[in-house]
């Protein structure tokens, strides 16, 4: 059963923009909102991102509007959905989800208009920006560099369960190029310890539960899930399936070990909030190209001793202390 607040969370969410839209007032500056979850993956990212305007001074329907724009996961309504907020001139342009594949459309369509975006992946080596330091041109943003941390969960999956000889590798296909350098990074480092790798894709939390079948079928006794959004708003199926079948994961965000994941390692999640400050900023008259893209400042250990419990392992005691999180 959905827990009330998880419901009111995920209705409020969903509800938020046609209510936004209804209260926007004439001559507002206007944010648009390129999202490619749903609104219901996404509910709390973006009451992130609107406590980050808030603290640049900006509230939705009093001093600025916001147009959303869900894909839906749905990455062929980029296109349109992109052409659609560069046509109605809004003042600056906010584009999460699957921001690689977002963002390139948006370059392409304007030059004009600031782009702030948030990612996992290392914005400079995908080409978002020019350099971390002075973005230039008109796009600036946040990441988490999560896409980079892979091998990290490798290493620190394989220290607990060292007898999984194959561990899995759950991707999002439709996120190809962050997929791909998941992909070959994790190989890398399980390959350096004597580890195969099990590669399974989804997209979809159908294709989810197909994906924990085929590992589970192929005997693999851990599981390292790859850093993108989808996962993250998914984070529950993935935690009790992972359980189901006994596999030790390894994830790159906190939230999802909160879930039930075993461990996560990554940077603490605060993208939504500091993509807010930047638009506000944007909208005060700084230029985007002149805003440093935000990195993380600190990485944090999260090791659920509940969901250790339940899969019969004990984690060792060096393992705990070097941990900044314990759930118990």
């Amino acid at each position: 059963m959905m827990r009330r607040r998880q419901f009111i969370t995920l209705i409020g969410g969903a509800a938020a923009w046609p209510v936004a839209a209804r209260a926007q007032q004439p001559g507002l500056p206007v944010i648009g909102a390129l999202i490619t979850p749903s609104p219901a993956e996404y509910a709390g990212r973006m009451e992130e991102f609107r406590r980050g305007l808030g603290e640049a001074g900006f509230t939705e329907g009093r001093n600025v509007a916001i147009e959303y724009r869900w894909a839906n996961n749905a990455l062929d309504r980029l296109p349109a959905l992109v052409a659609d907020l560069v046509g109605r001139k809004v003042a600056v342009i906010l584009v999460t989800g699957d921001t690689i594949v977002g963002l390139p459309m948006l370059k392409a369509a304007t030059q004009t208009i600031p782009i702030v975006f948030t990612t996992g992946s290392d914005p400079v080596s995908l080409g978002m920006v020019a350099s971390v330091n002075r973005p230039g041109g008109n796009v600036t943003g946040v990441t988490s560099m999560s896409v980079e941390l892979g091998p990290k969960s490798v290493e620190l999956i394989h220290e607990i369960v060292p007898g999984a000889g194959k561990i899995g590798l759950l991707v999002n296909p439709s996120n190809g190029a962050s997929s791909d350098a998941v992909i070959r990074l994790t190989q890398a480092a399980a390959g350096r310890l004597g580890l195969e790798v099990a590669v399974v894709g989804a997209g979809s939390a159908e294709e989810i539960d197909l994906a924990f079948a085929t590992l589970a079928r192929q005997g693999v006794g851990a599981l390292v899930v790859g850093s993108d959004g989808f996962f993250n708003a998914r984070r529950e199926q993935v935690a009790a399936l992972a359980l189901k079948h006994r596999m030790a994961t390894a994830s790159f965000s906190r939230r999802q070990a909160e879930a039930g994941a075993l461990i996560s390692y990554g940077s603490v999640d605060d993208n939504g909030r500091q993509a807010g400050v930047y638009v506000g900023r944007i909208l005060k008259g700084e230029k985007a190209g002149d805003l440093p893209v935000v990195q993380p400042a600190k990485f944090e250990l999260v090791v659920n001793l509940k969901t250790a419990k339940v899969l019969g392992l004990t984690i060792p005691e060096a393992f705990l202390a070097r941990a900044d999180v314990v759930i118990e």
